[in-house]
């Protein structure tokens, strides 16, 4: 199709979908309005991908979760390979790993591939993970056969992918691919283009294999000039990327920051409160899922060095947007409790915390179950304190209960 002259990135979106709407070439969900569109003929596109030389040689592949690309997650899954999905809208972390049960069926290899699969089947991926995807496939709105891409405006295919680079999980030679219809392969200006969005290396429509051999530079990183303060606030990882980056001595101002807040990066949140009672019973023990009696809102932090310091924790909680109500420091124990308002404050927290390092020490993040009084551990953390504001040093801090990591 031939686009309109003096277009925007989103004129082009508008065109795009506009287009497939009045020729019915699309299936649930619809309207593609806002959408990578769901297009008739995906599965037969995503069948082009086995005749890539380079899904051939891949053993982990990066495959984003839209729905005309469940075709391409399934063959992933039935040639063994390692398949990676980011989780929607990044909210809770940035991979999921799909692991089918032990001998999984096709039926059942189907249901992984779909998004209620990605949901049952899969176990995060935190940033120390050793990951190394060798093939990216992503979904679009419109490409170019020279490369150029255009989502469907929202960029989080791009930061994924930034992301990723500042994981070391991907490099420049890393092949992207994305999987459209005939339709949305047109002409893109390149000075639509700019640094952050991503490039593809081939294209996978139901007729076509193409080849781009586009050499503009993928990004190179997270631009955090190009990040707002709403899009940190509500994803938990990049809080925990922009605090490894500044730790590493970056540049990571925001681009609505203001000025009396760049050389912390961050607003800070009223001080954290201690609770102090000598005669405090155990803290909830550690784990990665929720409690006997539902879901936890404490989060276990353990690891902690030898000579870490309360106000350098606090610090930190600060600087990632993970404040909790109270703190409760076990400092010689090597360990700390923070307690938030709800199981999901919670849940965030440890997706915003993971690989979450005091000096040369990453520290394990994880949620706490909860004890009933009288159980066999003897643990009563059931019961609630008040909230006690404290400046104490971290010696004065309750260090009750035994010795965890």
């Amino acid at each position: 199709m031939e686009l309109k002259t003096g277009v925007s990135k989103q004129d082009i979106r508008e065109q795009i979908w506009d287009y497939m709407e009045s020729q019915n070439l699309a299936d649930f969900p619809r309207p593609v309005h806002h959408r990578i569109p769901n297009f008739k003929g995906s599965y037969l596109a995503c069948q082009n991908i086995r005749d890539l030389e380079v899904f051939a040689k891949t053993q982990e592949v990066k495959v984003d979760p839209d729905k005309p690309l469940e075709g391409v997650r399934l063959l992933a899954l039935q040639s063994k390979k390692t398949l990676l999905v980011p989780t929607p809208r990044l909210r809770t972390g940035l991979f999921n790993k799909i692991t089918p049960p032990p001998g999984a069926t096709k039926d059942i290899l189907r249901k992984c591939a779909t998004s209620q699969g990605v949901r049952n089947y899969s176990t995060p991926v935190g940033l120390d993970s050793r990951v190394l995807v060798d093939l990216v496939v992503v979904g679009s709105v419109a490409v170019s056969e020279k490369g150029w891409r255009i989502g469907k405006g929202e960029g989080y295919a791009d930061l994924e992918y930034a992301m990723m680079v500042s994981m070391g999980a991907v490099s420049q030679g890393t092949p992207v691919v994305t999987i459209v219809h005939d339709c949305q392969v047109i002409d893109i200006p390149e000075a639509l283009l700019e640094d952050h969005d991503l490039t593809v290396d081939y294209i996978l429509t139901p007729t076509r294999v193409i080849a781009t051999g586009c050499e503009r530079p993928k990004p190179t990183g997270i631009l955090w000039s190009k990040i707002s303060r709403e899009v940190m606030g509500k994803i938990p990882i990049l809080r925990s990327l922009r605090y490894r980056e500044r730790q590493a001595g970056k540049d990571v101002s925001l681009q609505d920051e203001p000025r009396h807040l760049l050389g912390t990066g961050s607003q800070q949140p009223p001080p954290l409160s201690t609770v102090r009672r000598p005669g405090d019973p155990h803290q909830p023990e550690c784990c990665s899922g929720q409690g006997d009696d539902g879901p936890s809102n404490t989060v276990y932090i353990g690891n902690l060095p030898q000579d870490a310091q309360v106000s350098e924790l606090k610090r930190a909680l600060r600087e990632l947007g993970a404040v909790p109500q109270r703190l409760t420091w076990q400092g010689p124990q090597c360990r700390a409790f923070l307690h938030y308002e709800a199981p999901t404050s919670a849940q965030q927290a440890v997706s915003c915390l993971q690989g979450l390092r005091l000096g040369a020490t990453t520290l394990k993040v994880a949620l706490a179950r909860q004890q009933k009084v009288g159980d066999e551990t003897g643990s009563c953390a059931d019961e609630q304190y008040p909230v006690t504001r404290l400046s104490q040093t971290c010696e004065d801090v309750c260090c009750s209960g035994p010795r965890g990591t």
